[in-house]
């Protein structure tokens, strides 16, 4: 790709060091431009990380005619406000994950990217790896006969009492932060719930700092998922089917790459190359915005995304197993 898409960071979030990483092994992107609301944070920023310019306001970056495409890595609670207004903007959105809670809110922020012909996508890194596609395949082919149960957890710590995770206003939580990788992967590998439950503790100022869930899909094919972000770190995705099972212990940061079949009393190790996913998944919106093929992730993953998560809430909230 001769041109590289030009990319502009809205916000000076933690996470941006990995997606700059990325680019930066990538002839597709150049991250040309980073935004912050004080000036100064953004310009020490833009230095440190040689980028080339840094603008005093997120306002100030959608202004920006150099800047093709935005990745946004605000708090949750931001996420879609900031995205449609790129949009509107006539900017390409890479949001970061969770696009949001609500199916309704997700779909009109699609209905903007069409409105505007740009494209929108939710930034599941873990999606674009080659590891997450062999598991896939794996499944489909028929390596563990009939899939059966998916179990999966991610949990860290969060420690410090300002962190926007914690906050209710921001849309914090568990199940928002790193759950919905376990969910994202539930409905990679079987498809859209048709039920769910959940259990949730709350700490913060009343968000969810644990969660379990499980969801029930058609075919008797049931998923269970735990996630935290107030006790130890945790990282595991099963698939057990009616005649093995594949485990894979980094599923979701993909740094140690590689899944296990168990099978017959034996086990197989199945090597996957590594590869960096923020690159992955940066060439993917590439690709899509110069040759105008559809990204991986769209309009259809999101909504149903926000969908479960927003039925997940509701059936903790309300002690009771809510149908989709």
């Amino acid at each position: 790709m001769s041109d590289p898409v030009r990319f502009g960071l809205l916000s000076t979030a933690r996470i941006n060091d990995k997606l700059v990483a990325g680019a930066r092994e990538s002839e597709a992107v150049s991250i040309v431009a980073v935004a912050s609301r004080d000036g100064e944070t953004a310009g020490a920023y833009a230095r440190e990380r040689s980028i080339g310019r840094a603008h005093g306001s997120y306002e100030a970056l959608l202004s920006d005619n150099d800047v093709e495409a935005v990745y946004i890595s605000l708090p949750n609670g931001l996420h879609l406000e900031w995205s449609i207004r790129a949009l509107a903007a006539g900017k390409h959105v890479l949001c970061e994950k969770p696009l949001g809670r609500s199916a309704e809110a997700v779909g009109r922020a699609f209905d903007v990217a069409d409105r505007e012909g740009r494209l929108l996508v939710e930034a599941f890194m873990y999606r674009h790896n080659p590891q997450t596609k062999r598991l896939a395949t794996l499944v489909a082919d028929g390596a563990i006969g009939t899939p059966r149960l998916i179990r999966t957890s991610f949990s860290f710590r969060a420690d410090d009492p300002a962190d926007p995770r914690l906050r209710r206003e921001l849309e914090g939580g568990a199940l928002m932060d790193v759950g919905c990788y376990c969910v994202s992967a539930a409905r990679l590998l079987f498809g859209e719930p048709l039920r769910v439950a959940g259990e949730q503790r709350l700490g913060g100022d009343g968000v969810d700092v644990a969660f379990a869930g499980l969801l029930g899909f058609d075919g008797e094919l049931m998923a269970g998922f735990d996630c935290g972000i107030t006790h130890e770190e945790s990282e595991t995705l099963v698939v057990l089917g009616e005649e093995g099972s594949l485990h894979v212990a980094d599923p979701w940061h993909c740094r140690r790459t590689g899944i296990e079949l168990r099978r017959g009393g034996s086990a197989e190790q199945i090597a996957v190359a590594p590869v960096n996913s923020y690159t992955l998944e940066l060439e993917d919106l590439a690709v899509a915005i110069r040759e105008g093929r559809p990204p991986l992730l769209g309009r259809v993953d999101a909504v149903g995304q926000a969908r479960t998560i927003e039925a997940l809430y509701a059936a903790a909230d309300q002690q009771r197993t809510v149908t989709l």
